[in-house]
Protein backbone atom coordinates (compact mmCIF):
# COMPACT_ATOMS: atom_id res chain seq x y z
CA UNK A 1 0.00 0.00 0.00
CA UNK A 2 1.26 3.53 -0.87
CA UNK A 3 2.01 5.43 2.18
CA UNK A 4 2.09 9.02 1.08
CA UNK A 5 3.29 10.66 4.20
CA UNK A 6 6.20 8.44 4.09
CA UNK A 7 7.04 9.07 0.50
CA UNK A 8 7.28 12.85 0.91
CA UNK A 9 10.14 11.98 3.53
CA UNK A 10 11.98 10.30 0.86
CA UNK A 11 11.55 13.28 -1.39
CA UNK A 12 13.16 15.11 1.22
CA UNK A 13 15.92 13.18 1.30
CA UNK A 14 16.47 12.99 -2.67
CA UNK A 15 15.95 16.79 -2.99
CA UNK A 16 18.69 17.50 0.01
CA UNK A 17 20.74 15.03 -1.62
CA UNK A 18 20.50 17.03 -4.93
CA UNK A 19 21.14 20.57 -3.39
CA UNK A 20 18.10 21.66 -2.79
CA UNK A 21 17.02 23.71 0.74
CA UNK A 22 13.48 22.39 1.66
CA UNK A 23 10.44 20.98 0.51
CA UNK A 24 6.76 21.41 1.02
CA UNK A 25 3.31 20.23 -0.75
CA UNK A 26 0.41 22.57 -1.12
CA UNK A 27 -2.45 22.02 -2.71
CA UNK A 28 -4.26 23.06 -5.37
CA UNK A 29 -7.11 25.38 -4.28
CA UNK A 30 -5.31 28.59 -4.43
CA UNK A 31 -9.37 30.74 -5.05
CA UNK A 32 -8.69 33.04 -2.25
CA UNK A 33 -5.57 34.36 -3.68
CA UNK A 34 -7.44 35.35 -7.16
CA UNK A 35 -8.75 38.52 -5.85
CA UNK A 36 -5.50 39.74 -5.25
CA UNK A 37 -3.83 39.02 -8.77
CA UNK A 38 -6.87 40.68 -10.09
CA UNK A 39 -6.22 44.08 -8.54
CA UNK A 40 -2.76 44.32 -9.41
CA UNK A 41 -3.20 43.39 -13.18
CA UNK A 42 -5.94 45.53 -13.13
CA UNK A 43 -3.72 48.33 -11.72
CA UNK A 44 -1.26 47.90 -14.10
CA UNK A 45 1.19 47.31 -11.84
CA UNK A 46 2.85 44.36 -14.03
CA UNK A 47 3.50 46.58 -16.77
CA UNK A 48 4.90 45.30 -20.01
CA UNK A 49 5.08 41.87 -18.70
CA UNK A 50 1.71 41.20 -20.77
CA UNK A 51 1.51 37.53 -20.03
CA UNK A 52 0.64 38.08 -16.80
CA UNK A 53 -2.20 39.59 -17.87
CA UNK A 54 -2.72 36.91 -20.69
CA UNK A 55 -2.61 33.97 -18.57
CA UNK A 56 -4.77 35.55 -15.79
CA UNK A 57 -6.58 33.21 -13.26
CA UNK A 58 -4.87 30.46 -14.56
CA UNK A 59 -1.85 31.62 -12.33
CA UNK A 60 -4.00 30.48 -9.46
CA UNK A 61 -5.44 27.50 -10.86
CA UNK A 62 -2.21 24.77 -11.21
CA UNK A 63 -5.23 22.23 -11.67
CA UNK A 64 -6.06 24.14 -15.04
CA UNK A 65 -2.12 25.21 -16.62
CA UNK A 66 -1.65 21.80 -15.89
CA UNK A 67 -4.64 19.57 -16.07
CA UNK A 68 -4.60 16.72 -13.85
CA UNK A 69 -2.68 18.16 -10.92
CA UNK A 70 -3.19 17.17 -7.57
CA UNK A 71 -0.59 18.06 -5.24
CA UNK A 72 2.35 21.09 -5.84
CA UNK A 73 5.37 20.13 -4.64
CA UNK A 74 7.26 23.33 -3.72
CA UNK A 75 11.30 24.06 -3.36
CA UNK A 76 13.80 25.60 -2.23
CA UNK A 77 17.26 26.52 -3.30
CA UNK A 78 19.32 28.92 -1.45
CA UNK A 79 22.06 31.09 -3.41
CA UNK A 80 24.20 33.41 -1.37
CA UNK A 81 27.65 32.47 -2.48
CA UNK A 82 29.30 30.16 0.01
CA UNK A 83 32.08 32.21 0.37
CA UNK A 84 30.22 35.34 1.36
CA UNK A 85 31.62 36.86 5.11
CA UNK A 86 28.98 37.58 7.57
CA UNK A 87 28.93 41.03 6.80
CA UNK A 88 27.78 40.28 3.17
CA UNK A 89 24.94 42.69 3.45
CA UNK A 90 27.43 46.10 4.93
CA UNK A 91 29.78 44.69 2.05
CA UNK A 92 26.65 45.05 -0.37
CA UNK A 93 25.56 48.61 0.98
CA UNK A 94 29.35 49.70 0.14
CA UNK A 95 28.89 48.71 -3.39
CA UNK A 96 26.54 51.40 -3.84
CA UNK A 97 28.51 53.78 -2.46
CA UNK A 98 30.96 53.77 -5.33
CA UNK A 99 29.77 55.38 -7.61
CA UNK A 100 31.98 53.35 -10.31
CA UNK A 101 31.37 50.04 -9.54
CA UNK A 102 28.76 47.99 -12.09
CA UNK A 103 26.22 46.43 -9.47
CA UNK A 104 24.84 43.59 -10.41
CA UNK A 105 22.28 41.62 -8.58
CA UNK A 106 23.55 39.04 -5.97
CA UNK A 107 21.10 35.85 -7.72
CA UNK A 108 22.54 37.22 -11.12
CA UNK A 109 26.14 36.87 -10.88
CA UNK A 110 26.71 33.08 -11.07
CA UNK A 111 24.97 30.39 -13.44
CA UNK A 112 21.67 30.87 -14.37
CA UNK A 113 19.47 29.70 -11.56
CA UNK A 114 16.86 28.49 -14.09
CA UNK A 115 18.58 25.77 -15.26
CA UNK A 116 20.32 24.78 -12.18
CA UNK A 117 17.09 24.31 -10.33
CA UNK A 118 14.98 22.94 -12.98
CA UNK A 119 17.76 20.31 -13.46
CA UNK A 120 17.82 19.19 -10.19
CA UNK A 121 13.78 19.01 -9.85
CA UNK A 122 13.74 17.07 -13.03
CA UNK A 123 16.31 14.75 -11.47
CA UNK A 124 13.67 14.67 -8.20
CA UNK A 125 10.41 14.30 -10.52
CA UNK A 126 12.39 11.60 -11.92
CA UNK A 127 13.16 9.98 -8.53
CA UNK A 128 9.96 10.14 -7.45
CA UNK A 129 8.37 7.97 -10.57
CA UNK A 130 10.80 5.94 -9.89
CA UNK A 131 10.05 4.93 -6.32
CA UNK A 132 6.22 4.77 -6.77
CA UNK A 133 4.74 1.31 -6.63
CA UNK A 134 4.51 0.22 -10.32
CA UNK A 135 0.75 0.96 -11.08
CA UNK A 136 1.12 4.56 -9.91
CA UNK A 137 4.66 4.66 -11.59
CA UNK A 138 2.88 4.11 -14.99
CA UNK A 139 0.28 6.95 -14.61
CA UNK A 140 2.33 9.48 -13.12
CA UNK A 141 2.62 12.84 -14.99
CA UNK A 142 4.32 15.86 -13.90
CA UNK A 143 5.89 19.10 -14.65
CA UNK A 144 8.40 21.09 -13.62
CA UNK A 145 8.46 25.13 -12.96
CA UNK A 146 11.53 27.31 -12.33
CA UNK A 147 10.34 30.59 -12.44
CA UNK A 148 9.11 30.00 -16.06
CA UNK A 149 5.26 29.73 -16.16
CA UNK A 150 2.34 31.64 -14.76
CA UNK A 151 2.80 30.47 -11.48
CA UNK A 152 1.93 32.01 -8.24
CA UNK A 153 5.37 30.96 -6.69
CA UNK A 154 5.59 33.13 -3.78
CA UNK A 155 1.52 32.20 -2.62
CA UNK A 156 2.50 28.00 -3.33
CA UNK A 157 5.78 28.46 -1.09
CA UNK A 158 3.58 29.98 1.70
CA UNK A 159 0.93 27.57 1.63
CA UNK A 160 3.70 24.68 1.68
CA UNK A 161 5.48 25.77 4.88
CA UNK A 162 8.02 27.30 2.50
CA UNK A 163 8.01 30.83 4.25
CA UNK A 164 5.68 33.77 4.30
CA UNK A 165 5.23 36.19 1.97
CA UNK A 166 6.95 39.24 3.27
CA UNK A 167 5.97 43.14 2.26
CA UNK A 168 8.66 43.15 -0.29
CA UNK A 169 6.35 40.28 -1.84
CA UNK A 170 9.25 38.08 -1.77
CA UNK A 171 9.03 34.32 0.59
CA UNK A 172 10.86 35.11 3.31
CA UNK A 173 11.96 32.10 5.80
CA UNK A 174 13.26 32.80 9.66
CA UNK A 175 16.05 30.41 9.41
CA UNK A 176 16.67 31.47 5.25
CA UNK A 177 15.76 35.17 4.67
CA UNK A 178 15.00 35.49 1.21
CA UNK A 179 18.25 34.63 -0.69
CA UNK A 180 16.89 31.33 -2.34
CA UNK A 181 14.84 30.69 -5.63
CA UNK A 182 11.57 28.82 -5.65
CA UNK A 183 10.60 25.83 -7.86
CA UNK A 184 7.62 23.62 -8.10
CA UNK A 185 6.64 20.09 -9.36
CA UNK A 186 2.88 19.80 -10.39
CA UNK A 187 2.24 16.06 -9.95
CA UNK A 188 -0.99 13.99 -10.61
CA UNK A 189 -0.49 12.29 -7.40
CA UNK A 190 -1.95 12.94 -4.10
CA UNK A 191 0.23 14.01 -1.11
CA UNK A 192 0.03 14.90 2.04
CA UNK A 193 0.20 19.09 2.47
CA UNK A 194 2.64 20.52 4.45
CA UNK A 195 2.27 23.40 7.52
CA UNK A 196 1.78 26.75 6.56
CA UNK A 197 3.76 29.38 7.68
CA UNK A 198 2.29 32.51 9.48
CA UNK A 199 4.10 36.16 8.69
CA UNK A 200 6.63 37.39 11.16
CA UNK A 201 6.72 41.11 9.52
CA UNK A 202 5.39 42.38 12.06
CA UNK A 203 5.45 46.39 11.83
CA UNK A 204 8.74 46.20 10.13
CA UNK A 205 8.60 48.49 7.10
CA UNK A 206 12.47 48.87 6.18
CA UNK A 207 11.95 47.67 3.00
CA UNK A 208 9.35 49.46 2.27
CA UNK A 209 10.96 52.96 3.30
CA UNK A 210 14.49 51.37 1.01
CA UNK A 211 13.25 50.86 -2.22
CA UNK A 212 15.24 53.28 -4.05
CA UNK A 213 12.30 54.06 -6.53
CA UNK A 214 9.10 53.81 -4.52
CA UNK A 215 8.38 50.18 -6.37
CA UNK A 216 6.70 49.38 -3.03
CA UNK A 217 3.68 51.23 -3.05
CA UNK A 218 2.52 49.70 0.02
CA UNK A 219 2.93 46.49 2.00
CA UNK A 220 1.98 43.45 -0.28
CA UNK A 221 2.04 45.65 -3.29
CA UNK A 222 4.95 46.10 -5.50
CA UNK A 223 4.23 47.97 -9.04
CA UNK A 224 6.74 46.69 -11.14
CA UNK A 225 6.74 49.24 -13.46
CA UNK A 226 9.03 51.68 -10.71
CA UNK A 227 10.91 48.69 -9.65
CA UNK A 228 15.01 48.44 -10.59
CA UNK A 229 14.50 44.78 -11.08
CA UNK A 230 12.01 44.80 -13.83
CA UNK A 231 13.57 47.89 -15.49
CA UNK A 232 16.69 46.67 -15.84
CA UNK A 233 15.70 43.21 -17.00
CA UNK A 234 12.12 42.88 -18.37
CA UNK A 235 11.78 45.90 -19.66
CA UNK A 236 12.66 46.53 -23.52
CA UNK A 237 12.12 50.64 -24.07
CA UNK A 238 13.82 54.00 -22.49
CA UNK A 239 14.00 53.82 -19.05
CA UNK A 240 11.55 56.60 -17.54
CA UNK A 241 13.75 59.34 -17.39
CA UNK A 242 12.58 60.21 -13.93
CA UNK A 243 14.02 56.89 -12.68
CA UNK A 244 17.06 57.25 -14.13
CA UNK A 245 19.02 59.41 -11.34
CA UNK A 246 17.35 56.80 -8.71
CA UNK A 247 19.11 53.48 -10.26
CA UNK A 248 22.11 54.71 -9.25
CA UNK A 249 24.48 51.82 -10.42
CA UNK A 250 22.65 48.97 -10.08
CA UNK A 251 22.94 47.67 -14.08
CA UNK A 252 21.06 44.59 -13.39
CA UNK A 253 18.67 43.72 -10.67
CA UNK A 254 18.33 45.27 -7.05
CA UNK A 255 18.90 43.95 -3.56
CA UNK A 256 18.03 46.91 -1.76
CA UNK A 257 14.56 45.73 -0.04
CA UNK A 258 16.72 42.01 0.84
CA UNK A 259 19.57 43.81 2.06
CA UNK A 260 17.74 45.88 4.45
CA UNK A 261 15.67 43.16 5.47
CA UNK A 262 16.22 42.00 9.17
CA UNK A 263 15.70 38.55 8.57
CA UNK A 264 18.66 38.07 6.07
CA UNK A 265 21.16 37.79 8.54
CA UNK A 266 20.43 34.27 8.39
CA UNK A 267 20.28 33.77 5.12
CA UNK A 268 21.99 30.40 4.37
CA UNK A 269 25.17 29.54 1.99
CA UNK A 270 24.69 27.58 -0.78
CA UNK A 271 26.65 24.52 -1.03
CA UNK A 272 26.18 24.61 -4.78
CA UNK A 273 29.55 26.54 -6.60
CA UNK A 274 27.23 26.73 -9.98
CA UNK A 275 26.26 30.20 -8.00
CA UNK A 276 30.13 31.35 -7.00
CA UNK A 277 30.75 34.97 -8.02
CA UNK A 278 32.00 34.94 -11.42
CA UNK A 279 34.88 37.36 -12.26
CA UNK A 280 33.59 40.32 -14.65
CA UNK A 281 30.25 40.24 -12.97
CA UNK A 282 31.11 41.26 -9.63
CA UNK A 283 33.73 44.20 -8.62
CA UNK A 284 33.64 45.38 -12.15
CA UNK A 285 34.05 49.19 -13.44
CA UNK A 286 31.18 50.31 -15.16
CA UNK A 287 33.51 51.80 -18.28
CA UNK A 288 34.99 48.61 -18.39
CA UNK A 289 31.63 46.75 -18.88
CA UNK A 290 30.02 49.82 -20.84
CA UNK A 291 32.99 48.83 -23.82
CA UNK A 292 32.48 45.14 -23.89
CA UNK A 293 31.69 44.19 -27.47
CA UNK A 294 28.74 42.50 -28.19
CA UNK A 295 30.66 39.17 -28.89
CA UNK A 296 32.77 39.63 -25.90
CA UNK A 297 29.22 40.24 -23.50
CA UNK A 298 28.05 37.10 -24.57
CA UNK A 299 31.34 35.13 -23.96
CA UNK A 300 31.34 37.12 -20.52
CA UNK A 301 27.22 36.28 -19.70
CA UNK A 302 27.61 33.17 -21.21
CA UNK A 303 25.15 30.79 -18.58
CA UNK A 304 23.83 33.42 -16.18
CA UNK A 305 20.61 34.77 -16.79
CA UNK A 306 22.35 38.59 -17.52
CA UNK A 307 22.55 37.05 -21.11
CA UNK A 308 18.62 37.20 -22.11
CA UNK A 309 18.70 40.87 -21.86
CA UNK A 310 21.15 41.24 -24.89
CA UNK A 311 24.13 43.84 -25.30
CA UNK A 312 21.83 46.56 -26.50
CA UNK A 313 19.78 46.67 -22.99
CA UNK A 314 23.15 45.92 -20.91
CA UNK A 315 24.50 49.69 -22.51
CA UNK A 316 21.54 51.05 -21.82
CA UNK A 317 21.80 49.97 -18.49
CA UNK A 318 25.40 51.12 -18.08
CA UNK A 319 25.13 54.56 -20.07
CA UNK A 320 22.15 55.43 -17.17
CA UNK A 321 24.69 53.94 -13.99
CA UNK A 322 27.67 55.90 -16.11
CA UNK A 323 25.08 59.20 -15.77
CA UNK A 324 24.62 58.62 -12.44
CA UNK A 325 28.57 58.55 -11.60
CA UNK A 326 28.50 61.50 -13.81
CA UNK A 327 26.45 63.54 -11.38
CA UNK A 328 27.89 62.49 -8.17
CA UNK A 329 31.06 64.55 -9.04
CA UNK A 330 34.16 62.58 -10.17
CA UNK A 331 37.04 62.96 -9.83
CA UNK A 332 38.53 64.81 -13.08
CA UNK A 333 40.39 61.70 -14.10
CA UNK A 334 37.85 59.63 -13.56
CA UNK A 335 34.99 62.19 -15.40
CA UNK A 336 37.26 61.92 -18.29
CA UNK A 337 37.20 58.05 -18.42
CA UNK A 338 33.61 58.31 -18.09
CA UNK A 339 33.21 60.53 -20.55
CA UNK A 340 35.08 59.37 -23.42
CA UNK A 341 33.37 55.69 -22.59
CA UNK A 342 29.82 57.21 -23.50
CA UNK A 343 31.06 59.25 -26.16
CA UNK A 344 32.58 55.88 -28.15
CA UNK A 345 29.08 54.87 -27.94
CA UNK A 346 27.40 58.44 -29.00
CA UNK A 347 26.83 56.80 -32.72
CA UNK A 348 25.54 53.54 -31.60
CA UNK A 349 23.51 51.74 -34.12
CA UNK A 350 20.77 51.47 -31.22
CA UNK A 351 18.10 54.36 -31.08
CA UNK A 352 18.05 53.21 -27.44
CA UNK A 353 21.90 53.25 -26.76
CA UNK A 354 22.08 56.51 -28.20
CA UNK A 355 19.13 58.10 -26.55
CA UNK A 356 20.70 56.76 -22.81
CA UNK A 357 24.45 58.03 -24.08
CA UNK A 358 23.25 61.32 -24.81
CA UNK A 359 21.06 61.61 -21.20
CA UNK A 360 24.33 60.20 -18.98
CA UNK A 361 26.55 62.79 -21.09
CA UNK A 362 24.47 65.77 -19.93
CA UNK A 363 24.51 64.34 -16.11
CA UNK A 364 27.82 65.84 -15.73
CA UNK A 365 25.44 69.64 -14.93
CA UNK A 366 24.27 67.97 -12.60
CA UNK A 367 26.88 67.83 -10.08
CA UNK A 368 27.81 71.61 -10.61
CA UNK A 369 24.45 72.68 -9.56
Amino acid sequence: MFDAAQFVTHVRQWARDLGLSQIGVAGVDLRDAEPGLLAWLEAGFHGEMDYMARHGLKRARPAELVPGTISVVTARMDYLPARRTDDWRAEEWARLERPLEAVVSLYARGRDYHKVLRQRLQKLAERMQQALPAQDADGFAYRVFTDSAPVLEVELAQRSGIGWRGKHTLALDRDGGSMFFLGEIFVNVALPTTVAVSSHCGACTACLMACPTGALVGPYRLDARRCISYLTIEHAGPIPVPLRPLMGNRIYGCDDCQLVCPWNKFARRTPLPDFDERSGLSGSRLVECFLWSETEFLQRTEGTPIRRIGHERWLRNVAVALGNALATGLAPADAVQVTQALQSRAEHPSPLVREHVSWALQQALRSST
